[in-house]
């Protein structure tokens, strides 16, 4: 139930972010979902790609700070307040979220959200108890 998230310590410059882009397609990693975070003088990029521990080899390869973490793919309910609807699940299980990203959904009325939480496998737990949809990484890696 866990989906391995990319995340790459990028330099704040220009062609930085296109240099990455051309590793994962020279190697024909297909990125599914995306999450920058900036200041001034660099970012975190988030990726959720097809195939990660490729990925994760051919950045370091390629000279980028490049780590491993840990997310869960929650299906969301498409209507006003379907989000608010997990996360007071989450909030109920006393559960942090320390950042989230959306991914396009192609198939089926829900949204898909990847969230980053502090225990990881009590909020898989505590969603799946509810009958929140938490995806499988292969079902998100071949989104």
């Amino acid at each position: 139930m866990k989906v391995q998230q990319i995340s790459v310590f990028l330099e704040n410059k220009s062609g930085r972010l296109s240099m990455l882009t051309k590793v994962l397609r020279q190697e024909k990693i297909n990125i599914r979902a995306l999450s920058i975070a900036d200041t001034t003088d660099f970012g975190i990029l988030r990726l959720i790609v097809d195939q990660p521990d490729a990925a994760y080899l051919m950045l370091k390869r390629s000279g980028f700070t490049v780590s491993h973490t840990a997310v869960i793919a929650v299906e969301i309910p498409d209507h006003p307040g379907g989000l608010a609807e997990i996360l007071d699940i989450l909030a109920g299980a006393e559960i942090n979220i320390e950042y989230c990203y959306a991914l396009p959904q192609k198939s089926n009325d829900k949204a898909l959200v990847i969230f980053r939480v502090e225990r990881l496998d009590e909020a898989i737990r505590v969603l799946l108890e509810k009958g929140v949809g938490v995806l499988k990484e292969d079902s998100v890696y071949g989104i």
